[in-house]
């Protein structure tokens, strides 16, 4: 027994509050003597529970107390820790420092980087980086386990190995013969290494020389042998004491020899595989590593009010049995799978699984003195319940912080360097503009003023790349967009000043990864000032880069300006930057590390699905499972483990209630195996919390829901127009709603930033050839097909448009040209094109653009309109719908048009769509005979006038209603569809 050897092993049971066990336990043992007490080491896992345990002393105190000496161990500052915790006469042993891990990053991502060059795969400077990263903690794994890196090449991959994992491992080989050789040149050792040594250097001390205080390791589930070999000498100080995290000494021994690891078979050589899935396998590792049999550990002596009953202990125990026994769950006693102060809520989706851990949490606090935590590694879940808290003004942090990638900082930089990537495309340069920290303080109002005229004059297809090609866009355009982008042009001048700077860096595609670093640094520094580096965030986002800038010259040499967002990225991405401030004094969220020793009066274990808690082991892009068993190292499937564990922990609380969403952010989720365990033994007894369930439904849901009718709005007359274009005619006929919201509300619909072309656009983009060439050219047919080259190899032509549209807009063209050198040839000739006018029918003025008005050679007027697309139908056509044609005839028998007169006696659509010929077809609405269904010629310019002469009678100048959608069939657009709420009303409607 551990009497006999002097050992003093301890467990502290799951339905214990670990750090209020604890501490009962050291005060009922040293509080007699305040300075016995002070004179005292607590070795924890972790900063987090450091702080768990300083206010656990803090609640049991009562009052003043000297607290003793409390080290994690896991700091960074582990060196510096031990030595203050020795004594006045200690020394720290002398060792080289640890290399930086953004240096080793860099070195091992160069090195990467010129092996694949080597071997003919190579990566950029963002790929090695990541490769770097995964060789990185591949080799910390190795140390950790103190294995030698140089057993890598004594290990035959042997034909059963894939060609991907061979080839990993050659590459992994640089660890061995280059690696080594740097990290000695720089004078460095690996962090992993420095930490065993001043691990094993304290344990040789204190066994050499025990401390004149005592020494008590708690919740340490750390199986690295270093850790067991302290843990061990601990354990046999005079007054040291290890106490376990719930290491089950009641489980039966069949269940724990199980677990493992096992020794070979003494005739096949055969291991059975170990259960490294159990939450009791990393400490059945440790007591193996430690020299140590179970039956050496007792139960800690100490409880507190914080503890669940022991009930709950051995119901969890039950529940997380290994697999091949949980046969026994059938013939259990109701006391052994009970799990009173247990509820489960399931929920529909994460966000009302967030709104009502939110519930929950604001349900508990409202009883005085009660405390609350969530406990989940769903970091997406975490910031939700936190949203969700501060709308009730409850601030709450995760403890395990956000990544810098998704902090304005962060998407600042990124955003500075996508833009800069894109040459300064439109959704890219707005994004960065308008982000809140750009011009942020007295001047951020004049400076969105002008990115929302820059935003309004950027709308539709892409201009040329570049500054110089958004500053080209704002001085040219359309008539009716030149205003627009005009007012966009001083504020613009001053905008682009600041990014110009970002532009010569990024844009000359030589610069060095250190280069980029700066030239980033100097950008968000003009365009945020110092705000970009204010707060836990900004002073996280300036180590980053002060550090990144001062290894790059190390880092790879293949570095670009497309290639350096998502280096960034994934370097930020690894950044978990945490609140100083803010904190709720009686709620917590905590990631599952940050949980280790933490206890609240309702502890809230969210997440529970499959995939993310426990989370899928990450593979290991470098070692192979076989040759991770031949090394010695731990199975990716530890890891569930461990988690396994937490969630043991997180179930001794007095009260607990566990949640899971029916399905994740994609598709339907599974339930956590840990989830299903729980239901599968407790059966019943599993209570669930329909009150959470319910309020979270009722949270959100308003009363029934009453269908729009359809809108029909009557304005007077003097908010009627009195003039009107022919292109809007069918509109005010087929959808008089539609028109009323452009028209008289002046609801104008925007195109998309950045759009891409859309049919209309290409008709736009057609029509300026054509206008261009009536205009320069005097539509020389000769000159046609040069001027639609010209617009093609225009650097604003969108690439669409270059690589998919231009054969077919050629052939388009040039069968124009060709149509028109025949109808020359029969005497007709071209009277004016791209013209305009207006006149006043019906008592409204109407005005019109015609694309071509040519005269026949029986001296009438032919007017021509341009289609890119298919020509109006026929039944349109009679319908009293697209009769634009025969309005303008109207007009111009009118003398509406300047150089345009005499008698409309052509109507013709010439369509640039393929038809059965090849490309290009002329059609008419009209014929002379009215055959096949047309209007006779002579009749259409009639039949149009009287067709807008009983619109006008009715929305312009008289009173009817402006229904929405009245010829549903004739109204194809959809751009106010929303606004009249068409998909509550018009099933019943019609």
């Amino acid at each position: 027994m551990n009497e006999a050897r002097g050992l003093h092993l301890f467990t502290i049971p799951a339905h214990r509050a670990i750090a209020d066990a604890a501490v009962a336990g050291l005060l009922r043992r040293f509080g007699g003597d305040r300075l016995t007490l002070a004179r005292g080491l607590v070795l924890v896992p972790n900063n987090r529970a450091g702080i768990a345990m300083t206010r656990a002393f803090v609640r049991a105190s009562g009052g003043a107390l000297l607290l003793p000496r409390i080290v994690s161990l896991a700091g960074d500052d582990l060196g510096e820790a031990l030595g203050a915790a020795l004594d006045p006469a200690g020394v720290t042993p002398l060792l080289p420092p640890a290399i930086d891990p953004l240096q080793r990053r860099m070195v091992l991502a160069r090195m990467v980087e010129e092996e694949r060059a080597r071997v003919g795969h190579p990566v950029d400077a963002a790929e090695a980086v990541r490769l770097a990263g995964d060789l990185a903690r591949t080799l910390d794994q190795l140390i950790v386990e103190e294995v030698d890196p140089k057993r890598l090449a004594e290990i035959d991959p042997g034909e059963g190995l894939t060609e991907h994992w061979q080839r990993a491992l050659e590459l992994f080989r640089i660890v061995l013969d280059r690696w080594p050789a740097e990290r000695d040149r720089l004078g460095r050792i690996e962090a992993g290494v420095r930490r065993i040594k001043l691990l094993d250097a304290q344990a040789a001390r204190w066994r050499e020389t025990p401390p004149g205080g005592f020494v008590c390791a708690v919740g340490i589930t750390d199986p690295a042998p270093a850790i067991a070999r302290l843990l061990r000498v601990v354990a046999g100080l005079p007054q040291g004491m290890v106490a376990f995290a719930n290491l089950d000494t009641r489980m039966p021994e069949e269940e724990w020899e199980a677990l493992g690891p096992h020794l070979p078979d003494p005739v096949t050589g055969m291991r059975r595989r170990a259960i490294e899935v159990h939450p009791q396998f990393h400490l059945k590792l440790i007591l193996d590593r430690m020299g140590v049999g179970r039956g050496e550990v007792r139960t800690w002596v100490g409880g507190s009010d914080h503890d669940a009953s022991a009930v709950r202990g051995r119901a969890i125990a039950n529940a997380l049995a290994p697999a091949d026994f949980t046969g026994k769950w059938t013939d259990l006693d109701a006391a052994e799978r009970r799990l009173t102060g247990v509820e489960a809520a399931e929920l529909a989706t994460p966000a009302e699984e967030a709104q009502a851990i939110a519930l929950a949490m604001r349900e508990w606090i409202e009883q005085p003195g009660r405390t609350a935590a969530l406990v989940t590694p769903d970091r997406a879940l975490a910031r939700r319940v936190a949203a969700h808290c501060a709308r009730w003004n409850i601030p709450i942090d995760d403890s395990a912080g956000r990544a810098l990638s998704i902090l304005p900082p962060g998407t600042l930089l990124l955003a500075i360097i996508e833009a800069a990537a894109q040459d300064f495309a439109p959704m890219a340069l707005l994004t960065l503009l308008k982000h809140p920290l750009v011009r942020s303080g007295d001047a951020r109002g004049r400076w969105l003023e002008g990115v929302r005229r820059l935003d309004r004059a950027l709308r539709g297809p892409r201009p040329a790349p570049g500054l110089a090609g958004i500053t080209a866009h704002l001085n040219d355009g359309p008539e009716r967009e030149r205003e627009l982008r005009r007012a966009a042009l001083p504020w613009w001048e001053e905008a682009r000043a600041l990014l110009e700077p970002v532009a010569a860096v990024f844009g000359r595609g030589t610069s060095s990864l250190p280069e980029l670093v700066a030239g980033l640094r100097e950008s968000a520094q003009a365009l945020a000032g110092d705000e970009v580096w204010r707060g836990p965030a900004g002073r996280c986002a300036a180590e980053l880069l002060t550090n990144l800038e001062r290894q790059a010259p190390l880092g790879p040499a293949n570095a670009s300006a497309a290639g350096f967002a998502p280096l960034l990225r994934l370097l930020m991405d690894e950044v978990a930057v945490r609140q100083i401030q803010g904190e709720h004094p009686r709620l917590a969220i905590y990631g599952l590390i940050e949980a280790r020793l933490q206890t609240a009066d309702l502890m809230i274990l969210g997440g529970l699905n499959e995939g993310v808690w426990p989370g899928n082991p990450p593979p290991d892009p470098w070692l192979a499972p076989r040759i991770r068993a031949e090394l010695g190292l731990s199975g990716l499937q530890r890891a569930i483990g461990t988690a396994a564990h937490d969630f043991g922990q997180g179930l001794g609380a007095p009260r607990v209630l566990i949640t899971r969403s029916r399905r994740d952010a994609r598709s339907p989720a599974l339930a956590s195996r840990f989830w299903l365990r729980l239901e599968a033994m407790a059966g019943e007894r599993f209570v669930r919390a329909h009150r959470l369930e319910r309020w979270t439904r009722l949270l959100d849901d308003g009363a029934t829901p009453k269908p729009a009718e359809r809108p029909a709005p009557s304005p007077s007359a003097g908010l009627r127009p009195t003039s009107i274009s022919v292109t809007e005619v069918d509109r005010l006929k087929a959808d008089p709603f539609a028109f009323y919201a452009r028209r008289i509300l002046k609801l104008i619909p925007l195109d998309a930033v950045d759009a891409d072309p859309s049919a209309a656009w290409r008709g736009t983009a057609v029509h300026g050839v054509l206008e261009e060439w009536a205009e320069h050219d005097a539509c020389a047919p000769d000159r046609l097909v040069p001027r639609a080259l010209a617009m093609l190899d225009d650097p604003a032509a969108h690439p669409l448009l270059r690589a998919l549209w231009q054969p077919r807009l050629i052939a388009g063209i040039e069968w124009i040209a060709a149509t028109m050198q025949a109808n020359r040839a029969e005497g007709r000739d071209i009277l004016a094109a791209e013209g305009q006018g207006n006149t006043m029918l019906s008592g409204i003025k109407l005005t019109g653009r015609f694309d071509r008005v040519d005269r026949a050679a029986d001296g009438s007027i032919i007017v021509v309109d341009y289609k890119t697309g298919k020509a109006p139908s026929v039944a349109a056509v009679r319908g009293g719908f697209n009769l634009q044609l025969g309005l303008l005839g109207a007009m111009a028998e009118e003398g509406a048009f300047e150089g345009v007169e005499g008698r409309a006696g052509g109507f013709e659509y010439w369509s640039l769509a393929k038809g059965r010929d090849g490309f290009g077809a002329v059609t008419s609405p009209a014929d002379p005979a009215g055959k096949n269904g047309r209007i006779m010629t002579d009749d259409f310019t009639r039949a149009a006038r009287d067709s807008f002469a009983e619109a006008a009678a009715r929305w312009l100048t008289g009173e009817e209603a402006f229904v929405a959608k009245l010829h549903p069939e004739f109204a194809p657009f959809a751009e106010y569809d929303q606004l009249m709420r068409r998909d509550e009303w018009y099933g019943r409607e019609r």
